[in-house]
C-alpha cells in the first residue's frame, strides 16, 4: 500500500454477483470492518417507498435525505432505528431501488456518509462505484463479475431460503434490466476502475474467491 493509499478493500461488481458475502467473508478474514453500501441505497428506496414519494417530488425527496437515519451493526441495516435488514431484500425494494439509486441527489447524500464511515479504520467496502467515485484511493480493488445466468441461480437460492418462490425467469430478467440501467446511469455508471481487478466468479466457490482476494490484498498490502 503506498503512502497515499486508503486501508480499504473495495469490491464492485453487478446484482447478484455475491459481493456482499464476499466482502463479508473477507473482512473477517482479516480482521477489518465491513460496509454494506448497497444495503444503504436499498434502505433509502424502502423509506422512499413508504413515504410514498416520486422522485419527481424533489421538495418532498430533499426532506426525507435531510431526515434519512442509516446505519450498520455487523450485518444488520437500521432505518431510523428499525432493523430492516430483511425488508430491503424484497423483491419490490429490488425493483424500486435502481431509480432510487440513480438519483444525484442520493447519491450525493450517501456518498457523503460512506466516506465518512470509511475515513476511520480498515475497511472492505461493497458497492458499484466505491473504486471508481466513493473511494478512488483504495488499496485494493476487486471488480467481481459472473454470468446472468450464474447470479440468477445465486439470488433464487437466497430469495428461495427466506420464503419467497419468484420464477428463475423473473429473477433473471430483474438482474438484466438492472445491470442495463446500472451500466447506463448517468451518474457513477457500473464499471471496473482502471487499476481494478477483475475476477469471474461464475465457475468458482465463495471460498476460492475469498481466498483470492485475501492472497491479492496480503501480496500488495
Amino acid at each position: 500500500m503506498t503512502a497515499s493509499a486508503l486501508p480499504l478493500i473495495a469490491i464492485d461488481g453487478p446484482s447478484g454477483v455475491g459481493k456482499s458475502t464476499t466482502a463479508r467473508r473477507v473482512a473477517a478474514r482479516l480482521g477489518w470492518q465491513y460496509l454494506d453500501t448497497g444495503a444503504m441505497y436499498r434502505a433509502a428506496a424502502l423509506a422512499v417507498h413508504r413515504a410514498g414519494l416520486s422522485l419527481e417530488d424533489r421538495p418532498g425527496l430533499e426532506r426525507l435525505l435531510a431526515g434519512l437515519e442509516l446505519a450498520q451493526e455487523d450485518t444488520r441495516i437500521f432505518l431510523a432505528g428499525e432493523d430492516v435488514s430483511e425488508a430491503i431484500r424484497s423483491q419490490e425494494v429490488t425493483r424500486r431501488v435502481t431509480p432510487v439509486s440513480a438519483d444525484a441527489r442520493v447519491r450525493e447524500v450517501l456518498v457523503e456518509q460512506q466516506r465518512r464511515i470509511g475515513s476511520r479504520g480498515r475497511w472492505v467496502v461493497d458497492g458499484r462505484d466505491i473504486g471508481t467515485v466513493v473511494f478512488p484511493g483504495a488499496c485494493c480493488k476487486i471488480f467481481l463479475t459472473a454470468s446472468p445466468e450464474a447470479r440468477a441461480r445465486r439470488r433464487l437460492l437466497e430469495l428461495e431460503a427466506k420464503g419467497q418462490a419468484p420464477a428463475f425467469d423473473e429473477v433473471l430478467g430483474d438482474l438484466q434490466r438492472r445491470d442495463q440501467a446500472d451500466s447506463t446511469r448517468a451518474v457513477a455508471p457500473l464499471r471496473p476502475a482502471d487499476d481494478a481487478v477483475e475476477v469471474d466468479s461464475s465457475g468458482l466457490s465463495l471460498d476460492q474467491v475469498v481466498d483470492w482476494i485475501v492472497a491479492r490484498h496480503q501480496a500488495h498490502p
